[in-house]
């Protein structure tokens, strides 16, 4: 099993951090000097993923532009520091091959995901949320994909939520547990309240995907009522055709960057992280009597 595509929705409005995503993409938001979609594609390169599919919108030509070289710039830049992070894009924009495609409408993630349909052939494939920023030893996408060739099925990332948290989440059944980590998946619930959740499992943004997902998606499309297409949906759609999926706790601390306060979060972890801005930080939280 080779997997080696990413999709990367990136479609969404960003409406939770405006006035800022009027002009810029949620996805730019920076994590101290590096923006947010540059730890998923670094995090796809060190799961030895070489293709990156962005399902975007008009207003988010940004992302592309990131990832080019600026060789203005270049010339321009001295500081070796500020340099050392232009060669680092550099080095991705050597190993990575981008796309872009984009959705018309918001219409729910499992439509973002079946504008991809006409590039994913019979093969696995990994999607990434760029909400989700997962800072760990080991990849998240890596950790996915080892399952995955282990048990030649669908894996979904999933972490323990708190029972008053639970409603805002897909949640998994568990059909079989495997390992303390590993589970064999039943069916999936979007977002159910706190007594109707078969499991306290909650599913973040990564997964390893059959290609059979898109005939999933294609089949709920065409009968569903409802406005907007979830990928859940698609997945439970294939369960229930005999496709073994599994849920595997991700191993790292995982950060909602698509809200303020989980950006913030993130920006704090990352920096106690940072040798150079460890120090400060922590001297400054111990300041105002953090």
């Amino acid at each position: 099993m080779n997997i080696n595509k990413v999709i990367i929705p990136a479609a969404g409005l960003g409406t939770r951090f405006l006035p800022f995503t009027k002009a810029v993409p949620k996805e730019l938001l920076p994590i101290m000097e590096k923006p947010a979609i540059q730890f998923i594609i670094e995090e796809g390169l060190n799961s030895e993923i070489s293709d990156f599919l962005f399902i975007t919108n008009h207003f988010k030509s940004a992302i592309a532009d990131h990832f080019e070289n600026n060789f203005i710039l270049d010339h321009f830049i001295k500081d070796k520091k500020k340099l050392n992070s232009l060669l680092n894009l550099e080095r991705i924009s050597k190993l990575a091959n981008f796309a872009y495609l984009r959705q018309a409408e918001p219409l729910g993630l499992g439509h973002a995901i079946l504008q991809a349909k006409n590039v994913i052939s019979k093969e696995y494939f990994a999607v990434a949320l760029p909400d989700d920023l997962i800072f760990g030893q080991k990849a998240a996408l890596a950790q996915l994909i080892s399952v995955a060739k282990q048990e030649k099925a669908s894996v979904i990332a999933v972490q323990e939520v708190p029972n008053e948290k639970i409603s805002s989440y897909g949640v998994v059944a568990i059909k079989k547990q495997i390992t303390p980590n590993l589970f064999q998946v039943s069916k999936l619930v979007e977002k159910p309240q706190p007594k109707d959740a078969p499991s306290n499992l909650a599913i973040i943004g990564r997964y390893i995907l059959s290609s059979k997902i898109m005939d999933s998606l294609e089949e709920i499309s065409r009968f569903s009522t409802s406005s907007e297409l979830q990928l859940t949906d698609g997945i439970d759609h294939m369960l229930k055709n005999g496709e073994k999926v599994f849920a595997y706790k991700i191993q790292g601390t995982r950060h909602d960057v698509g809200n303020p306060l989980g950006w913030l979060k993130a920006v704090i972890d990352y920096g106690l992280q940072n040798t150079e801005y460890e120090e400060n930080i922590r001297a400054y939280l111990a300041e105002i009597n953090l």
